[in-house]
């Protein structure tokens, strides 16, 4: 087991929105209801995965809502194409393998949390393995971590 190592900061964009800026709908269940293109860069040379949580610390409840997991993502994937899964999809807050887009209620946006990060191994958890899971299966092999907080809300 490594030590980890988290002062190296990933680059993560999308071609359809900036940090803090609006999801196109399309990303949505308004509409589409598909993953947005991710961009990633700055990957260590070591790196063995990616994984990927996208949730929604504004949902109500206790817990953030969680839309998507993802791991063992090839590292050589600097880019998760539109309505694409490249790595092993753990279940979201629907109890389901799949991204799930943005779906606030009326009223205020929400902000949206897409974390990418780096690892020094390939995990081994089941694909029926949630964001609690995952997170205490790559806590301490995380050599860099990188974000991208997107909003979305209905009027």
């Amino acid at each position: 087991m490594s030590t980890a190592i988290t002062t190296i900061i990933l680059q993560v964009t999308s071609s359809v929105f900036k940090e803090n800026e609006f999801i196109p709908e399309k990303y949505t269940c308004e509409k589409e209801n598909i993953n947005p293109p991710i961009e990633i860069k700055d990957i260590p040379e070591n790196c063995k995965s990616l994984a990927l949580i996208v949730d929604d610390p504004d949902a109500p409840g206790t817990r953030p809502f969680v839309h998507w997991v993802m791991w063992n993502i090839d590292p050589a994937t600097q880019l998760i194409s539109e309505n694409t899964s490249p790595g092993i999809q753990g279940i979201n807050g629907e109890s389901k393998n799949e991204y799930k887009g943005p779906c606030p209620k009326f009223g205020k946006e929400h902000h949206y949390h897409f974390k990418v990060f780096a690892l020094d191994t390939m995990l081994d958890i089941p694909n029926n393995s949630g964001k609690e899971l995952l997170e205490d299966a790559m806590k301490d092999h995380i050599i860099a971590r990188g974000g991208l907080i997107g909003l979305y809300g209905k009027v």
